[in-house]
């Protein structure tokens, strides 16, 4: 993956495809008379029926698509997860998988397999997926991987009701749309979208009360600073607390605690762009043909989950958890298997947990309702002190 400000030219039918998607916003850029809030822009960018990043039927992830995820990189990913959930089920007795946002299948198709290896599967494995091209790869990867357990597998349209079991989601929360605020000479500004000289810009006007007084409480020691808010979060989760009556809610994400997330240094923010493995800032091009993501702030993920009625259980890095989940055995076994395969597998866990890679950028977080037992992947290193 590179950062670069130049991007290849989308191919024509893309191009068909996106501009439809900027006629959209345009419209209600139009019917505003002024503009749209960022998180607006954003909402549309991904998800407009029928157009948006993740409905739309282009491949996303993996060598074909724009970026590559944990579980698309070694199978032991997933598998350390599922040791995981082998340990909350069994304390259940009785329970089920939901994974937000599946993706490729991959992950469930990995965790399903370590599960049926410990004699631990779940009564059912759910996935909730609003893109109709990935419910197709994904049904795809099953029928490949795990066509003995596709009985199993249950795609929903909604939250189910007194869920009881894990809810995972992996690289879900830095998809949610955000508000950008600007801080400048003491005043807070809210970005906005609008439409001018056939391009999007920027425009910024002064915040509305929620925005102001969320960014005044950051206390943010500098006259000129870029950064995002989700203010989805607290709705998110209190649909999350109404759906879940006893388990635990694992996510794991890129991103910091709030006091690294509004370090005066990071003055620009974290808003990214992945554009056919190019990683580059300009959410504005090619609305519906890339991936626009914002790293997660955990301390508001922490706070909105406990409003919700949800406890923090653990939060870690992910190389840590993987580590309690027992990476290592697990790689053990795999090398005991596959000999020729060491190097590949080497740089696979590598990847995974060097902290110049995924291994201290992205966390782990553990929220759970009605369930008090100990998690082994936040047994030791568990760093909840310092949301």
């Amino acid at each position: 993956m590179q950062f670069i400000d130049e991007l290849p030219m989308p191919p024509q039918d893309a191009l068909v495809h996106c501009n439809q998607l900027i006629h959209q916003i345009k419209d209600e850029i139009e019917q505003t008379e002024q503009g749209i809030s960022f998180r607006r822009f954003m909402e549309m960018a991904l998800y407009q029926p029928g157009l948006g990043y993740y409905v739309a039927g282009m491949r996303k992830i993996g060598a074909t698509g724009d970026f590559i995820t944990a579980p698309e990189i070694s199978p032991l990913f997933s598998q350390c997860l599922a040791r995981q959930c082998a340990d909350i089920l069994e304390v259940l007795g009785v329970g089920d998988i939901l994974e937000l946002g599946a993706g490729s299948g991959i992950m469930a198709a990995d965790i399903l397999k370590q599960l049926d290896v410990l004699a631990c599967l779940p009564e059912h494995y759910y996935i909730l997926d609003i893109s109709p091209e990935l419910k197709q790869r994904q049904r795809e990867t099953l029928q490949e991987h795990v066509p003995h357990l596709l009985d199993k597998i249950i795609w929903l349209e909604q939250l189910p009701k007194n869920f009881i079991g894990v809810i995972i989601g992996n690289e879900v929360l830095d998809a949610m749309p955000v508000d950008i605020f600007h801080l400048h000479n003491g005043q807070v500004q809210q970005r906005q979208v609008i439409w001018q000289g056939d391009y999007f810009h920027y425009k910024d006007i002064p915040a509305n009360k929620m925005l102001l007084e969320k960014v005044q409480s950051f206390n943010i020691p500098t006259t000129d600073y870029v950064s995002e808010i989700n203010s989805n979060l607290n709705g998110w989760f209190l649909s999350l607390s109404d759906s879940l009556k006893q388990g635990v809610i694992l996510l794991i994400d890129y991103g910091y605690t709030q006091q690294e997330y509004y370090h005066p240094e990071r003055s620009m923010g974290t808003l990214l762009c992945h554009y056919q493995h190019r990683v580059h800032d300009n959410p504005l091009v090619y609305p519906g043909l890339q991936d626009i993501t914002a790293s997660v702030d955990f301390t508001a993920v922490a706070n909105a989950a406990s409003d919700a009625g949800i406890n923090v259980s653990g939060f870690t890095t992910q190389a840590m958890f993987l580590t309690m989940t027992g990476l290592e055995a697990l790689f053990t076994e795999y090398l005991i298997k596959y000999p020729e395969q060491q190097y590949t597998l080497a740089q696979q866990i590598r990847t995974l947990s060097l902290p110049a890679e995924m291994g201290d950028r992205f966390k782990v977080i553990a929220l759970s309702k009605a369930f008090t037992s100990t998690l082994i992947g936040f047994s030791q290193g568990d760093q909840r002190y310092r949301l």
